[in-house]
């Protein structure tokens, strides 16, 4: 019996949008099941060390060593766990197990990182934006969809996946909410026996608490791991007080952003990224956050832009999420059924991710720059970073540690 296919699309960005019309032959099923939440918003600890955990081992997977590779872990944890909702069985198990928590308990915390993320004060402005796309063979799950919209606040829609029509419209979703950046994450029609599209963006533009002055922008040599110099912009401000942390083979700065709540940390390690990388689990940047100590630092960072897309299918199996995969095990019966009486089974889970480090900051940024006095001798009370050579950095949750990005910076 010939199976329906499930698709997760992942793309994420770092920029603002506007609004875009979801196109004709697509039905917006949102308000029908936008029900509420079944229970309140729940912060757990596992099931958020396990969103920063998975970012770790993807990092791991898919990072070819010396091109740039960056992850959402909290984009991909969101999407795996709205699927989750529509397993059962063993495969259900295996969802749990690589989310860190049961299904009830990953909903809760879910929605309690959306409503926090919603409105995080300062200069950030965030969105987190889930979308499922029903082909009109599928008869849904009712309880499925309505905890997709509760928990996820998640438009639902409904269409002849397999159309050009079909297609512009998701890919017009995505681009309104990563305000342009990615305009296209299918590059082609779903196929023909595709029964479901999971669709996750998230939209984050932070400024820093102090920012970089335009002026302090210097060009300056990143060397990658085989040596290769390239000339690119680094970001200074001098010498200033900032968090700093230092352990037995890295050193790294903390650099929060205005709302107190997200920061950007950079780990500079001592010798081979590869090695330093080894040992990368989910407590690694909450436990180098707060570790980091105000301290005197000259400190020197490409200005840069990276980007990663790709497959994570493959990375998700060898993970432990095996049997969603196999059209002869998956059981994702809680998703609802099809014509043809088919099972469904995820056939692929594409992510992209996109960010822009520069100097942008708040207007007072460059009144808090700490300089060595004019004509002067600098002084040696200070400690230097400069991230002139291959590196790992996050955007980390200051409260809960959980990573929004995740990558290595590794050439210009």
């Amino acid at each position: 019996m010939k199976g329906k296919l499930l698709s997760l699309l992942l793309p994420l960005a770092l920029l603002v949008g506007c609004a875009a019309p979801l196109g004709a032959g697509v039905t917006d099923l949102s308000r029908q099941f936008a029900l509420g939440t079944s229970a309140p918003p729940e912060a757990d600890g596992a099931a958020d060390a396990a969103i920063g955990n998975l970012g770790a081992q993807l990092l791991r997977a898919v990072r070819e060593p010396g091109v740039n590779t960056l992850l959402s872990p909290l984009s991909i944890s969101l999407a795996l766990s709205m699927t989750a909702n529509g397993a059962a069985g063993d495969t259900l198990a295996e969802f749990e197990a690589l989310l860190g928590a049961d299904v009830d308990t990953v909903n809760a915390n879910a929605a309690s990182l959306l409503a926090e993320y919603r409105d995080l004060g300062g200069s950030t402005v965030s969105n987190l934006a889930d979308s499922l796309w029903l082909d009109d063979s599928l008869e849904a799950n009712e309880l499925f969809l309505s905890r997709c919209a509760a928990f996820y606040d998640a438009g639902l829609y409904q269409a002849d996946l397999a159309t050009e029509q079909t297609r512009r419209a998701v890919n017009g979703w995505v681009e309104e909410n990563t305000g342009g950046m990615i305009p296209e994450i299918l590059t082609e029609m779903p196929a023909e026996d595709a029964a479901l599209l999971l669709v996750n963006a998230l939209y984050l533009k932070n400024t820093w608490a102090d920012g970089f002055d335009p002026n302090s922008t210097r060009e300056d040599s990143f060397y990658a791991a085989d040596g290769t110099g390239t000339v690119t912009d680094f970001l200074s401000n001098g010498i200033r007080q900032e968090q700093y942390f230092r352990t037995e083979d890295a050193a790294g700065v903390v650099l929060p952003y205005d709302d107190g709540r997200l920061a950007f940390a950079a780990v500079l390690p001592d010798g081979d990224l590869d090695a330093w990388l080894e040992d990368l689990d989910g407590g690694t940047f909450p436990a180098l956050i707060g570790a980091a100590e105000d301290t005197r630092l000259l400190l020197r960072m490409p200005k840069f832009e990276a980007e990663w897309g790709g497959e994570l299918k493959d990375v998700l199996s060898a993970l432990g999420l095996d049997a969603a995969f196999d059209p002869a095990r998956a059981d994702l019966s809680g998703l609802g059924t099809t014509e043809s009486g088919g099972p469904l089974f995820i056939d692929s889970v594409l992510h992209r991710a996109k960010i822009q480090v520069d100097e942008e900051g708040t207007e007072a940024a460059a009144s808090t720059v700490v300089m060595a006095p004019a004509g002067a001798p600098a002084p040696m009370d200070y400690e230097e970073l400069i991230l002139d050579r291959p590196f790992c950095y996050a955007i980390v949750d200051l409260e809960r540690g959980v990573p929004l990005f995740l990558g290595t910076f590794e050439r210009p």
